[in-house]
């Protein structure tokens, strides 16, 4: 067969075949032993994989341990707080909870230690004070869902190291609750108008915490405002639960499949300005210390965490998808990049770091009342000019006061998105929503600050706040139209 190189060419002079690794049974870190997986075309076998999966699981969390001093570096790991891990039943969650269990809790046995940073009696030093294990159960809200309680503090008791912490989702409706984590004091019983962008007083229409979250589910406009709105209140939950067992860390076990998919999901629903929380987070409330949010697992893909959990003999629950799940933007999402991954095994990473280059060119002008990630600058001037918006000449109520200058642009459009399709026989157990009602807000959307300090009277959905100054946008007629552009009209006799 005829070739189209260069025959006169020095073998030298060409260029070499990059070696593919997964083409040969051995081990590429021990050259000893016959490899058992394959990870992005290299071959591991179970003991080197196994000591790869805590080297990279050390390195994404031991920078962050250490409280942030201005004095001399700290050579051992103490960290300022307690630790709270969010749990899920799900892989990731299982291999995280195990990870920290094994490297950062359980005493080292003498022959596991070799000197250096690694001698047991600065292994044995207990990084954290005590460890919690939380859980949220969104199960009271979707019909054909399993309460998974049980089997999640079965497992989390099987260690005997952590406290177990059970919430609800309703938690996040509950005033007593926000009262046992010490969150500030409500002054007003706020709720939102549906479809509309204003918040007024008064919802005690709903008598329990239960009636509340699926009145807040079922005003959802589409099935992808729904699932992020379950998806923020679970982190506000965990959050809060963090901050009540004066914990210094939040770990959540988002692996890097997972971290892609979120990143990709959360810009494609508007929320590209907080990009950089969704990888590393630094949460402040009130007066409190800062939280600090890490995902320790980003580093390893799904298949790394799935060959963990074997290998380990590991009980993974398993989440029980959320019904209509698969009609929303993450889980579409969800379904391309794992689909993807399948033949290019550097995806997600890609994604990954990509992703960690961006930044937004303005800073944060305060931060939102739902989702607690910082605001943009002009959020809801930029939602009004590409909406189509309806006006109405009705006598403004007095106690209406502007949701939408204190949430993100991500927010502003769950809140604020059309669609013919109802959410609402997604929710367990409740009826369509009427417009005169208003919808019970999150327990800490009542007490932020915006919320408490801002006029009454002034929540028209196309006002905005900029300083000192209030640009309101209204409806005008024909007259006042041709006034505007009378100057750029040719007579009529002409």
């Amino acid at each position: 067969m005829a070739s189209c190189g260069n025959p006169a060419a020095e073998s030298d002079a060409l260029m070499t075949r990059r070696p593919k690794f997964d083409h040969s049974k051995e081990c590429v870190k021990c050259k000893a032993r016959n490899g058992n997986i394959v990870i992005r075309h290299v071959v591991y076998c179970r003991e080197c994989f196994l000591r790869l999966v805590k080297v990279k699981f050390r390195k994404i969390l031991q920078p962050s341990i250490n409280e942030k001093l201005d004095g001399p570096r700290q050579k051992s790991l103490k960290a300022s707080g307690n630790l709270t891990m969010g749990l899920s039943g799900g892989l990731g969650s299982t291999v995280l909870m195990d990870l920290v269990a094994k490297s950062y809790f359980m005493r080292s046995g003498p022959d596991d230690n070799k000197g250096g940073k690694d001698h047991p009696r600065k292994l044995n030093e207990k990084v954290w004070k005590a460890g919690y294990a939380c859980y949220v159960e969104v199960s009271n809200a979707f019909p054909g869902m399993r309460d998974s309680t049980a089997d999640i503090r079965a497992i989390v008791e099987n260690y005997n190291l952590f406290e177990f912490v059970p919430l609800k989702l309703e938690d996040a409706f509950d005033p007593s609750w926000w009262n046992r984590v010490g969150g500030d004091p409500l002054q007003s019983d706020l709720g939102f108008e549906p479809g509309g962008e204003n918040a007024q007083e008064g919802t005690t229409t709903y008598a329990t915490p239960l009636d509340r979250l699926r009145a807040y589910l079922s005003a959802m406009p589409t099935q992808t405002a729904l699932l992020s709105s379950v998806q923020a209140l679970v982190r506000l939950l965990l959050l809060y639960s963090a901050r009540s067992t004066q914990s210094s860390h939040l770990l959540l076990g988002t692996s890097l499949t997972s971290l892609s998919i979120n990143l990709i999901s959360g810009i494609a629903q508007g929320g590209g300005f907080a990009v950089r929380e969704e990888v590393d987070e630094e949460w402040h409330a009130s007066a409190a210390k800062a939280v600090r949010v890490i995902r320790p697992l980003r580093d390893l893909t799904m298949k790394e965490c799935t060959a963990w959990a074997w290998w380990n003999n590991l009980t993974v629950v398993g989440e029980t998808p959320i019904p209509s799940a698969k009609q929303g933007i993450g889980s579409l999402t969800k379904d391309f990049i794992i689909g993807l991954e399948t033949d290019y095994p550097s995806t997600v990473s890609t994604i990954a770091r990509t992703s960690s280059k961006l930044a937004p060119k303005e800073k944060a002008t305060g931060v939102c009342a739902l989702c607690q990630r910082p605001t943009q600058f002009g959020a809801q001037q930029w939602k009004s000019q590409i909406s189509i918006l309806s006006y109405s000449n009705h006598k403004e109520n007095t106690n209406r006061i502007s949701l939408a200058s204190s949430l993100c642009y991500a927010c502003l459009s769950s809140f604020t998105g059309r669609n013919s399709r109802s959410v609402n026989r997604s929710v367990k157990g409740h009826d369509d929503i009427t417009s005169c009602i208003p919808i019970p807000l999150p327990v800490w959307v009542q007490s932020h600050s915006s919320m408490q300090s801002a006029p009454r009277g002034t929540g028209g959905s196309l006002i905005d706040h900029v300083g000192a100054d209030i640009v309101e946008v209204k409806k005008m007629n024909r007259e006042e139209m041709k006034e505007q552009i009378g100057s750029y009209l040719l007579d009529d006799d002409l």
